[in-house]
């Protein structure tokens, strides 16, 4: 069954056709609830809301672009909502660290994706929301602030100070590792 196909299935409201969405589309979508969400409950709420929300409007795809980018914003836009009921705080850390730390590059080399996305996730809210947003989503500081009810300066403050608190975090496996 090709996409189109499966799409127009779940415009007719086809469980099949859902189930199969959900099986290909899922797995990636709870990647991007993962890096949103505190833990993995929360993320499976935030995936089943935004799957129930994709069923929803699917019948507004307008098959032009990336169905899987239509899908990702959907499931997105979820995860800050979620996040907004939980009264999301941007908050200002001092971490009394130096201004531009030096992260030796062969540095990255030992890390891969999974160890680069706990560091994300033990990033504070705030950092982690925008960091995600901006890097990861590709959204810019203007969209970010809309979506989140902020000013674009938050936006680039929070980002500046999340890549600071990773570097800082590299730093400290770096000194570890050797």
């Amino acid at each position: 069954m090709t996409e189109h196909e499966l799409i127009k299935g779940c415009i007719r409201q086809e469980s099949t056709c859902q189930r199969l969405l959900f099986e290909k589309h899922g797995g990636k979508m709870m990647g991007v609830c993962m890096r949103y969400a505190q833990d993995s409950m929360e993320a499976e709420d935030m995936l089943q809301d935004g799957f129930i929300k994709v069923f929803q409007y699917i019948n507004q795809f307008k098959f032009e672009g990336s169905f899987e980018g239509w899908i990702r914003r959907i499931i997105v836009n979820t995860a800050i909502r979620h996040l907004e009921r939980k009264k999301m705080v941007f908050k200002e850390i001092d971490d009394h660290s130096p201004e531009n730390p030096k992260v030796d590059p062969q540095a990255f080399m030992h890390l891969g994706e999974e160890d680069l996305l706990k560091l994300i996730s033990r990033l504070p809210e705030g950092y982690r929301i925008v960091f995600n947003l901006s890097v990861i989503e590709g959204y810019s500081h203007e969209e970010i602030a809309v979506m989140l009810n902020i000013q674009a300066g938050t936006s680039r403050s929070q980002l500046v100070k999340a890549r600071k608190m990773l570097q800082n975090q590299i730093l400290q496996l770096q000194k570890i590792a050797v």
